[in-house]
C-alpha cells in the first residue's frame, strides 16, 4: 500500500516533481523502518533504523531527489544504502541504481527488502562509500545520505561532466548544508549550490580521515 496522503502533504510543502511524488505516493515508508517505528512512520520525522544509522525526514528524501532532476535515464550511485527507502524512490525514477553501504547489517536486509519489492534496476555493494563505485562510473547523479567534513573528491571524479551530486557537508556537532554540486566540462570549477541547513549522521570510511 502506497503513501498517497504523504504525496499530497508533501506537495503542499513545495515539491513540485509529479515523478517524486508518484515515486512516494508509491511506496510505504513503514516498509523500511524496524517494527518497533512503524507507528511513527507516517509522521514527517526522521526515524532510527538501528546501528546509529536514521531514515531521513519523508520531506528531505523528496527535496534531495527532486534536487537531482531525474528525467528516468540517468545512472544513480547512491552512499548509504540505510534501510532502502531512499534507494527505492530513486530505482522508480532512474534507469540504474547503483547503492553502497558500509554497514553490512543495515546493506543485507536492504537488498533483502528491495529485491522482495520487486526491484531489478538497483546494485549493491557493501564497503566504503565514500570511495563510490569507480568500476561503474561515471554517473549521471550522485546522492549522499550521510555527511562528511568536505566534499570526498573521488566522488566528484566518479560524476560526469554536466551531471549533479546531492550531499549534506559539515562537521557532525556543528553546521551542516545541503549541497547541490554540478560538475563542469573539463578543466572548469564545479558549480556548488547551498539548498538548506540539515542534520545527517556522519560519512564514515575514508571521508573520516583527514586530509
Amino acid at each position: 500500500m502506497g503513501d498517497w496522503g504523504r504525496a499530497e502533504y508533501l506537495a503542499r510543502q513545495g515539491i513540485r516533481d509529479r515523478r517524486v511524488l508518484a515515486a512516494i505516493a508509491n511506496l510505504s515508508r513503514a516498509d523500511f523502518v524496524p517494527a518497533g517505528e512503524r507507528g511513527a512512520a507516517h509522521q514527517d520525522v526522521p526515524l532510527p533504523i538501528g546501528h546509529g544509522q536514521t531514515i531521513s525526514q519523508p520531506y528531505v528524501v523528496a527535496l534531495m531527489t527532486e534536487a537531482l532532476r531525474l528525467r528516468g535515464c540517468e545512472r544513480v550511485l547512491e552512499i548509504g544504502t540505510g534501510s532502502g527507502y531512499q534507494t527505492a524512490v530513486l530505482a522508480l525514477l532512474a534507469r540504474e541504481v547503483f547503492t553502497v553501504e558500509i554497514v553490512r547489517e543495515l546493506a543485507r536486509p536492504a537488498r533483502r527488502l528491495l529485491h522482495r519489492l520487486g526491484f531489478t534496476n538497483v546494485f549493491f555493494r557493501e564497503g566504503d562509500g565514500s570511495l563510490g563505485w569507480p568500476e561503474a562510473a561515471p554517473f549521471d547523479a550522485i546522492i549522499a545520505t550521510a555527511a562528511p567534513e568536505e566534499i570526498p573528491r573521488e566522488l566528484l571524479r566518479q560524476l560526469r561532466p554536466g551531471g549533479r551530486m546531492i550531499i549534506p557537508v559539515g562537521a557532525t556537532n556543528g553546521t551542516q548544508e545541503l549541497l547541490r554540486i554540478r560538475r563542469g566540462q573539463p578543466g572548469m570549477l564545479p558549480k556548488v549550490e547551498q539548498l538548506l541547513p540539515v542534520r545527517f549522521v556522519p560519512m564514515t570510511g575514508q571521508a573520516s580521515v583527514p586530509g
